[in-house]
Formats: C-alpha cells, structure tokens, sequence
C-alpha cells in the first residue's frame, strides 16, 4: 500500500540535510579550485575536453562552441556560459599570470568589454598547458571518475607541475564562504617550492625571500609590504593597491598626470568608474586643476592622461586621485581551496606543501607506470634474445606443430606431445624450453625480418637501454633525492621557457595624504527643479532672477556653500547632500541630478520636504502621515553626516505625507480621502523623537486615508478649493486630535 512507503520525518531536518548537501556540492563540485592543481571543476573539464578534442598548441584552432558543447554534453552539465565563461578567463593575459588558452577573436579587453559569442570564437590548448597541466595523463597518474551520466571517465584532478594556484590565483563565491587568491610570479614560485624541498622546516618569511607578493598581469604598485608575511601566514588580509602614475611636461607649460599601469582590482567597468569619478572631480569643484581628461590605451597598454593647468600642485593632484578614485584600492586575500577533499584556508607555506606533495605523488605513480612498461618490455626482449639464439629449434617447433596453442604449450612447458621434429635431439631440447606467457606470444608474433644481423644488434642494443631505464626508475622511486631531483629538473625547465620578470612593485608606500583646499563659506541659494536637477546661485544671482527661479523651481531656499541640504520622503528616508557638491555657477546652468549626488533616487522615491541642515536646526518638524499618525520632532536630530537615515517610523503601509517646519501656525487641518475635516491645536501634537510612529491624528473609516494637510496662523486668512468650491478653514470647527472630523458637502 501507498501508507506503508510514506516516511514520516522532521521537515526542518529534511530542509537541513537538504541545504547542506547542496552548499558542500557548490563548495566542492563547483565554486572552489582544488589546491593540487589549482582549478575549478568546470576550468578543469574545459581543459581536458580540449585535450580529448586534440585542440592542441601546434594544431589549427577550434571554435568555442564546440569546445563548450562537449564539455557541458560530456562533462559539465551546468550551462553553457559557465562554460564559455571560465574558458574565456583562462584566455584572458590580463587576469592570468599565466594563460592557459590560446584564444583567437574578440576575448575581450582590460576595459571591461565582453567576449563575441561563442560562435565566433576559437581556442587551443597554450604549449604550457600540454606540458605542465595534461601531460602523462595516460600513465595512471591521477585518479579518473565517471562523469555526471557514468558515460565517460574524467580526471579527479589534472597533473599539474607547477604550483597553479599561486601562479595563476583564483577566485569564487560558494555558499558561505569565497576564495579570492592573487596571482604570483612563475619564476619566484619556483624558486619557493625548491627552497621548501631542500627544507621541510623553512618559514612563511624565509619562503617570502623568493615568493616577494602578488605579481598582478596590470603591474601596479602593492604599498604595504610589510603587511605581507602575516597575510601569507594565515591566508587571510587585505593587500593595498595602487596605480603606476607618470608626470609628462605637456603643451604651453601645462603637466599630464599619466596612469600607465591601474590595479588588478580595476580591470573590467572599473577604468570607465575611474574616468567618471576623475570627472566628477571637475564637476563638483572638489579641483580646478583638471584641463582635460583622455583615454589613450590601446592593446600596447594602458594610457589615461590628466591634463593640469600651469600652475596645478601635481603631487597633490596624485594624492587626490589615490583618495578619490579607485587608482588606490584593496585587493581582499582569502586562500580558500579544496585540500583533501574539504574547503581549508591555507597560507603560503601550507598551498607549497601540498603542492609539493602531489608532485611526489604524480611522479612516483608515473615513474611506477613506466617501470612495469620497461620490466614488461625487458621480459620480451629477453624472450625475443633467447629465441633468436635457437632460432632454428623455435622454427623446427612452429613448422611440426598443428596449431598455435600447441606450439605455445611447446614453447612456456616444454610440451612436445603431438609435434613432428627432425630428430630425438630436438625433442630433447625443445622439451627443456620455458619461456614465459608474454615471450611465447611475443616469438609466435615475431617477423622474419627481425633475423637480420643488423635487427637483432638493435634488439640488443634497446634491451640495454630498457635495463639503464629500469635502474633509472627504480633509482628515482627507491630513493627520495632522486625524485627531488627530477621534479626540480622539470621546475627549472618550465620556468626557463615560460618565467618573465616581475610587473608589480612592492613596497611600503607612504599613505597619500591630500589637502583639500578650503572653501570660503558664503551664503548660496539651492535651487532644485521638478526634475530633480539641482544647482546653487549667489543671492545676487537670484535676486535678479527671483521670478522666474521662484516659478521654475520645486525648492528654493538659502544655504551656506559648506553646509549639508536635507531631503525627506514619502518613504521615511532622510538623505543628506553637500551642497559642496552641487554645482554653482550661472542661473541658466542645468545642474546635476540630485541622484547623482546623494542616496535619493527622484525615479524611486517621492521628494516631500527639502531645506538646509541649518535651517532645521532652528526649528521642530511637523509629521503627518497617510494613516494619520502625527508627531514633533525636534530638526536638531536631523543634523547627522550619514547619506541616508531613516527621518520616521512607519507602521507596515504607511507613507509620509507631509514634513512642515513648526513656526507660527496655531491649528493643524486633516483632510482624509472620504471628505472628513478634522482642525485641532497644534499643541495637542506630541514632541517625540525621529525613530518613533507618532499618536494618532484623526480617527479615520475603513478604507480611508489623510489627503492633504494644512495649517492655519493668526490673522491670517486661509481658503482651499475643495471639490470646485471655495473652503475657508479658519470657519471649519475646532475639534480634538484623534476626532473624526466633520464631513464636507459641497
């Protein structure tokens, strides 16, 4: 029956065990690289997908729609731009140490432009990436596993000789946890992982003599060195970038400020971020030095010059962009790989002995692999010399036997029943014969031609060299020195074709310490239209526009130019500006979108109150909101630095609807959506703080809401229109806060 295969059981266990298997299979299978040889599965499929293809270095290249379609259909089932994705970074020099493809088209550029299409690209396997990745695959070096579907069989983890995930670095974002590992020096890793094999007790600061720090593809300067030796002790800490800047004599006495090399952290969007924050510079006056702003790179590099006036203080200028801009920036290091099957945090030391370790693994499984073959080849050969030397009984043997397991039997156990020999003698002989299995079958296969003098002088002389092999190997596997020996051999040969010098600079660089000029405070006008283009004016300015800027604008106020202006919304948000970072200038300037310059977003939000943070300070704010809830907030808690704070609490579906400085009105009116007036004393309001939800200001119906709010002061007259009608509200009848107000018929 059905009941008797229900499983009754916890649902939080069930979603527990459920969300565990998955956060390890993403940490595993997915998101993180193996500290053997440095790879992401998804990199490591691609890679031996391209091997299987032959997509090799001196072959024609292929396109990467057939590369990322046969891994995804044979190994990797997950999408195919993950696929492209991570074959396309593997192509990339600017974010490798050491590409591992060889990409022709369109991969891409350090700007941040994407690659064309997969149907237009092609790819090959980089010489580097046959000879220290995928070599030897074939002599049982690593484990292989069968794929998703058992179908084909894929390598556990590749027989990579150099330290990958140093050289190469990496970086992912699992579940809970990321790596972000940078790329180091071909060269300088080498020389570590020497060190480390002549001393198994070296430290992390004596490896550091070799491995200096991070050696990023875009060069750069890292300026806190002596940060480094306890960042590569526990894997984990932030490393300081900084751009190479040059100074240029430019034309007419002018300077350029010249980056010729950026932060690893800026490749991609970061570079067209750096040129707009450079401009943004110019816009809001925090420099007047700036002439001009352009960006020469090209594929021979990078190249953004900076044009300064005569008589700018370039020194400071620089300081300023390390401040600003991104030209100075932190590159967060956490060594996070898989070792030994689990996610760890490795130092410096730590990812070398694992390395190391595995190098000794791969050898000593292939120079086992090799040895069974030279043993396996000396067995025939030895056969083959034996035989040639009775060549005659041998023949004698095949030509009286009936068929071949009789003259096999002949030849291993000396079995003579059954053939037809010339004489008694050799009978006799052949009944002393005991080759083995592989030599029989090794004489039954042999040709004629092999009884040439000259063949049987090379047969010879090739056993000699499987002997000289066979001590070889057994040398290198008995003894540890000598497999030291052949894995530093390969070291040095890896990094003598494929090591280069150095790109970044390490040292301890001062911090960029930037003046800003002070501004001279004065009085401006703010002035912010419907559109949420805002700009300041001198009061002279306005007072000669006062109309027009009066009628064209949403909020006009004064302001002092070093002040802070105040924004509040329907939401209950308040987000505060500079008004140093507002445009000044001409009356007809078109300003700068408000978004730009603060949190508020006009497109968003609803705006419902503006004015300077000195302004509020001199007064208490009014607080009504769609629910009718009503309080008193003192401005002086609005005076805070942050961009955005919350100005209110509201209660679940609620909005602010209307924000009012208290000064001189005597009652407060509440118009809700039904057509109910409620007019009470605005001492009945209660004084609260910011984060408070306010007392209820009018009593209201099911399904309505306040509409609009107003106020009236002493002897002062104050008449709406409501419904086409005239309303007076001076003659509306003075209630209690918390009434229901008395409905209006017009």
């Amino acid at each position: 029956m059905v009941q008797d295969r229900i499983i009754k059981t916890e649902y939080s266990e069930v979603m527990q065990k459920s969300y565990i298997d998955y956060a390890m299979s993403v940490i595993v299978a997915r998101a993180l690289p193996d500290v053997r040889d440095g790879l992401k599965p998804v990199q490591r499929r691609v890679l031996y997908d391209m091997h299987e293809l032959g997509i090799r270095s001196d072959r024609p290249y292929r396109k990467c729609a057939r590369i990322v379609g046969d891994t995804m259909g044979k190994y990797h089932p997950h999408g195919d731009s993950s696929i492209y994705d991570a074959l396309v970074v593997m192509a990339q020099e600017f974010k490798k140490g050491l590409p591992l493809v060889d990409g022709h088209g369109n991969f891409g550029n350090i700007e941040g432009d994407g690659a064309a299409a997969m149907r237009y690209t092609e790819a090959r396997l980089e010489k580097i990436t046959e000879e220290a990745f995928l070599a030897d695959l074939d002599k049982d070096v690593v484990d292989f596993v069968p794929n998703f579907d058992e179908t084909e069989k894929e390598p556990s983890v590749l027989p990579v000789r150099v330290p990958n995930l140093l050289v190469n670095g990496s970086e992912g974002i699992a579940v809970g946890m990321a790596t972000s590992i940078p790329p180091h020096n071909l060269g300088e890793v080498i020389d570590a992982v020497k060190a480390y094999m002549n001393d198994n007790n070296i430290t992390t600061r004596e490896l550091m003599r070799y491995v200096k720090g991070p050696d990023f593809p875009t060069g750069g300067i890292v300026i806190n060195k002596d940060e480094l030796p306890e960042i590569y002790e526990t894997g984990v800490g932030k490393i300081k970038l900084r751009g190479k800047v040059d100074v240029e004599k430019g034309k007419s006495g002018k300077t350029n400020v010249v980056i010729t090399e950026i932060p690893y952290t800026m490749i991609g969007m970061g570079i067209g971020k750096f040129l707009s924050d450079v401009a943004a510079l110019a816009e809001t006056k925090k420099t007047q030095d700036i002439v001009d702003i352009t960006n020469q790179s090209s594929k021979e590099g990078i190249r953004i010059v900076i044009e300064l006036r005569r008589d700018a203080d370039v020194q400071n200028f620089i300081n300023m962009l390390y401040k600003k801009t991104r030209l100075e920036d932190t590159f967060g290091v956490n060594m996070l790989a898989i070792s030994h099957g689990r996610p760890e945090t490795l130092g410096l030391k730590a990812i070398i002995r694992e390395c190391v370790d595995f190098q000794f693994e791969v050898a000593s499984r292939k120079y086992t692999n090799l040895l069974e073959k030279e043993l396996e080849k000396k067995e025939i050969q030895e056969g083959l010399i034996k035989a040639c030397n009775v060549i005659d009984l041998v023949i004698e043997i095949l030509r009286g036997s009936k068929d071949r397991p009789m003259a096999k039997a002949c030849l291993v156990e000396g079995k003579t029943e059954g053939i037809k020999f010339r004489s008694k003698a050799s009978q006799a002989m052949a009944a002393q014969l005991h080759f083995t299995e592989k030599q029989a079958n090794a004489i039954l296969e042999m040709r004629l031609y092999k009884l040439i003098g000259l063949e049987l002088q090379a047969l010879i002389k090739e056993h000699e060299e499987t002997m000289a092999n066979i001590y070889r190997y057994e040398d290198i596997l008995d003894r540890r020195d000598s497999m030291s020996q052949v894995i530093v051999q390969e070291l040095e040969k890896f990094r003598k074709s494929y090591g280069r010098k150095r790109l970044t600079v390490i040292e301890n660089g001062e911090a960029a310490v930037f003046e800003e000029k002070k501004i001279e405070e004065m009085e401006v006008i703010f002035l912010m239209d419907r559109f949420g283009y805002c700009r300041t004016v001198d009061n002279a300015t306005y007072e000669r526009n006062k109309e027009a800027a009066d009628a064209e604008n949403r909020y006009v106020f004064p302001c002092k130019n070093t002040g802070r202006v105040c924004l509040f919304t329907s939401g209950g948000q308040l987000h505060t500006l500079k008004v140093a970072d507002v445009p000044f200038g001409k009356f007809r300037d078109k300003g700068i979108p408000v978004d730009n310059i603060s949190n508020f977003h006009i497109e968003k939000e609803d705006l419902i109150y503006a004015a300077s943070q000195t302004e509020l300070n001199l007064y208490r704010l009014f607080f009504v909101t769609k629910q009718s809830m009503v309080k008193v907030v003192d401005g002086g808690e609005f005076d805070v630095t942050k961009r955005t704070v919350a100005s209110t609490k509201l209660s679940d579906g609620d909005e602010v609807l209307s924000v009012e400085p208290y000064k001189d009105q005597k009652s407060i009116i509440l118009q809700s959506k039904d057509g109910y007036f409620l007019r009470f004393p605005v001492e009945e309001i209660s004084a609260m703080k910011k984060a408070a939800v306010g007392t209820k200001g009018m009593k209201l119906g099911d399904g309505d809401q306040v509409e609009a709010v107003y106020y009236t002061r002493t002897g002062a007259e104050q008449t709406i229109e409501y419904k086409g009608k005239k309303l007076e509200l001076g003659k509306l009848k003075s209630g209690a806060r918390a009434g229901k107000g008395v409905k209006v018929r017009v």
